[in-house]
């Protein structure tokens, strides 16, 4: 292996697990004996559907039929039918497949946690469990066997279904059904993520039992499988939820930049944050000639055998694998018609590269760019496109810096760009995809988005808020790196907010067996927002970031862009003009002091 030295502005650090101990502090996996596997009998697992005690969903027509939370509250299944989670739907949801329960209206959907043992199987990062709390927020601990003899422990926590977070909610529906009537109020499902033992098969999961909690209920279950096989390329994360078009019968087609290459295709689309389900008529991929012209003919695209598919609110889906030579660091052609009326999407607002729409009519087969007759400047409903094959993907977590902004249009000289480039053109550690997950002026613990409904704002919810999205769940993420914290600082978030959720995000992080890498917050003395007591708080995260062992590793973006005359100011060679954002040499210059060796878990 080539030596590639450390660059300027990197601190290096590395930490030394011992593999008990990684696993106990992860998993807490631990040793079955054969006397303690042959322990008092307990009856055999059981599907979760033959474990339901409790009705959750109510006919509007008969609301007294279900009493989800013991006092006569439930969910209306014609909120859930509008919102596409129909009985039996299987929907994709942090990159995890759950089963909607097939089961009617008032009649068992969902069991109440208290240790009852549940057949699952399968292999994966993650558990994934449909829950919500009643009563308040609801916790405990559960146990995971493995077909290996030993077991786990898992700690879930199920947000109360009426007060729970909407930044993390995957779907809310609009009403509570109750006997006395229907109320106008939210009721909200939560997908929630814990982690598994890496390479051990499941054989079944003891839900937890904490009979002093609140109700903590369990629709649906699944092992979200790892990666096999794939490299994520591209991807972008969901910012917001905002009025498009409107469009109706019009082809949507987006340029994106890939980082790696191979020799098969797969796309994501997410309609995250939506209420309602959107109509994907078909889909296809190219590479760009020019504009929206493609060179030769685009290929079309499969979800499950068919030519397009529906997204319920709040779900994913992707595209069957398609034999098709992705270049390296080129621009693709994604294009997908929709046939029916979309007013509001879930979109990456800060794209920098102009995409199209066409005229009416699925024009997603056209090499040609003539029917093409409108820009839109942000990335609606896409979210990924991944590649056969490669080492697997770095993921960027970051603000409006990682997402390119003041960098030059359709140029991509984003600094994850410059970094993709750096990895394609050495041999030294594995040429990963490079995974932008950037968004403009968002924030580690506080949500510039609420989460839900239209909106103009696409700051995107927390750091923390979207980790399992945009991070855990990506494809086959090998390492996170971190550079977050300058928003919330210039917003008055002190540094101990700050540090506190940067920790929770490493310890997230290396539960699901990610490497973290960390980036220090870049100056910015001369913004309007950059006063002396922000600049105190970014100085004092920055002094937590060197010193601390939170994180594998430390990327000291600060010391690259400062001014060595004037350390709270951006050199200015560097900066874009507005003393935030560097422009494009400023961004090369944070992808070149990179250590690539850094990046490698």
């Amino acid at each position: 292996m080539a030596h590639l030295p450390p660059r300027e502005g990197t601190v290096v650090r590395r930490r030394i697990w011992g593999t008990a101990a990684v696993l106990a502090l992860v998993t807490g996996l631990v040793p079955v004996t054969s006397a303690q596997a042959a322990a008092a009998h307990r009856p055999g697992p059981l599907p979760l559907e033959r474990l339901f005690d409790n009705r959750a969903v109510s006919d509007d027509a008969r609301p007294a039929a279900a009493d989800f939370d013991g006092s006569g509250g439930s969910l209306s299944a014609r909120d859930l039918t509008a919102a596409g989670w129909t009985p039996g739907r299987t929907l994709g949801i942090e990159g995890a497949r759950l089963t909607w329960p097939r089961t009617a209206p008032g009649r068992p959907d969902n069991v109440r946690a208290d240790g009852q043992s549940v057949r699952v199987r399968g292999r994966g990062d993650a558990l994934a469990f449909l829950v919500a709390g009643t009563g308040g927020e609801a916790s405990g601990t559960g146990t995971v066997r493995y077909r290996d003899g030993s077991r786990g422990s898992y700690r879930l926590t199920a947000p109360d279904w009426r007060s729970g977070p909407l930044a993390t909610k995957s779907v809310a529906l609009p009403h509570i059904n109750t006997p006395g009537g229907q109320l106008a109020e939210k009721a909200r499902l939560h997908v929630v993520t814990v982690p598994l033992a890496h390479g051990r098969e499941v054989a079944s999961v003891n839900l937890p039992r904490d009979p002093g909690a609140p109700d903590l209920h369990v629709f649906a279950l699944s092992v979200r499988a790892a990666t096999k096989g794939w490299t994520g390329t591209w991807s972008a994360s969901t910012a917001g939820y905002t009025a498009v078009g409107p469009w109706s019968d019009r082809t949507v087609r987006l340029v994106v930049h890939t980082s790696t290459g191979g020799p098969r295709v797969r796309i994501r689309l997410d309609n995250t944050f939506a209420a309602g389900p959107v109509r994907i008529g078909s889909a296809t991929v190219a590479v760009q000639e020019a504009g929206a012209g493609a060179r030769g003919a685009p290929r079309p695209l499969s979800f499950r055998g068919a030519p397009g598919a529906e997204l319920p609110a709040g779900a994913q889906a992707y595209s069957d694998p398609l034999d098709f030579d992705v270049p390296a660091d080129a621009n693709l052609l994604v294009s997908f018609h929709l046939p029916g009326p979309v007013v509001a999407a879930p979109v990456h607002s800060q794209a920098v590269q102009r995409s199209y729409v066409s005229g009416p009519g699925d024009h997603t087969a056209d090499g040609s760019p003539a029917a093409y007759t409108s820009t839109i400047t942000s990335w609606p409903l896409l979210t990924g496109v991944d590649v056969g094959g490669g080492p697997g993907s770095v993921v960027l977590l970051g603000d409006s810096i990682t997402d390119g902004v003041k960098s030059t249009q359709d140029a991509n000289r984003r600094w994850p760009n410059v970094l993709a480039t750096r990895l394609l053109n050495q041999s030294a550690v594995p040429a990963y995809g490079v995974l932008n997950q950037g968004i403009s002026a968002n924030r580690v613990v506080a949500d510039r988005y609420p989460g839900d409904g239209v909106s103009t704002d696409t700051g995107g919810v927390s750091a923390l808020h979207r980790l399992d999205r945009d991070v855990l769940a990506q494809t086959s993420a090998r390492t996170v790196v971190v550079f977050e914290g300058i928003n919330d600082v210039r917003w008055g978030a002190s540094a101990d907010q700050v540090i506190a959720g940067l920790r929770e995000i490493a310890d997230r992080a290396r539960a699901r067996g990610l490497r973290t890498v960390a980036a220090t917050i870049t100056p910015c003395e001369g913004e309007s927002l950059c006063t002396a007591t922000a600049n105190r708080q970014r100085e004092a995260v920055n002094a937590y970031l060197r010193t601390s062992d939170d994180f594998d590793a430390v990327l000291d973006f600060d010391a690259v862009l400062r001014d060595p005359a004037h350390p709270a100011r951006m050199l200015p060679a560097y900066d874009s003009g507005d003393h935030l954002h560097p422009g494009d040499t400023g961004l090369a210059a944070l992808a070149d002091s990179v250590d690539l060796r850094l990046l490698v878990p």
